[in-house]
């Protein structure tokens, strides 16, 4: 399958056979089940519907919750749909695990950053600011906004003071350290998008991992 959901665990280090070190984020990856099955036929289109996180019955829809029971799974606190590989075959109620990613050499994470709240411009955009003298009267400010001749406004994506963070981000090409069956860990080399124990979704990266089997392949 293309990819599972996950729970960002934190960071940590370990070391190879040599004694090297290497930063690695430790992501919580599965079991998922499957929720519903996506055909050809009936869809357009080839994927699975999984589920990932208990969650309360009480704190979802009625349809929400029928939509579970006809799967035979628990509730779940998300739902994604991840494209299946060529000739794979999955049932409902099935779980996937981070076995998923055996022999995958490198992943896309996407999840969502840490919200910074209100902030200017000079820490938002990296602004340089005006001159930090006694005298300087616009040391952290934003500076001119508009044209003094037509057009008076603001053109259209001006950077300007705002909400900084709680933004969809993905960390590309992220090589693949170890997998742990055993934990439903899956460790990458680097970091990734988010706050700890926040939900990121975990693909195969298709051009790294074309790449790395060619190579393999012409190695042979």
């Amino acid at each position: 399958m293309e990819g599972l959901i996950g729970k960002k665990i934190g960071m940590t280090q370990v070391y190879d056979a040599d004694g090297k070190r290497t930063c690695v984020t430790v992501i919580e990856c599965g079991p998922c089940p499957v929720v519903q099955l996506k055909t050809l036929e009936r869809d357009g289109y080839v994927a699975a519907q999984v589920g990932f996180g208990d969650q309360k019955a009480k704190r979802l829809a009625k349809a929400q919750q029928k939509h579970f029971e006809k799967a035979g799974v628990g509730t779940k606190k998300v739902l994604k749909e991840f494209a299946l590989d060529e000739g794979e075959t999955l049932e409902v109620g099935k779980e996937v695990t981070v076995s998923n990613f055996d022999g995958v050499k490198y992943v896309d994470v996407t999840g969502v950053t840490k919200g910074k709240g209100f902030a200017g411009v000079l820490k938002k955009w990296g602004f340089a600011g005006g001159n930090m003298t006694h005298g300087g009267h616009s040391k952290r400010r934003t500076g001119g906004l508009a044209a003094r001749d037509l057009p008076g406004w603001i053109e259209k994506g001006k950077k300007m003071p705002g909400d900084m963070g709680d933004v969809n981000r993905k960390a590309m090409n992220l090589e693949v350290v170890a997998i742990r069956p055993d934990d439903n860990a899956i460790l990458v080399k680097g970091s990734v998008p988010g706050a700890r124990n926040g939900i990121v979704i975990v693909r195969k990266s298709l051009k790294n991992n074309a790449i790395a089997a060619k190579a393999k392949k012409g190695a042979k």
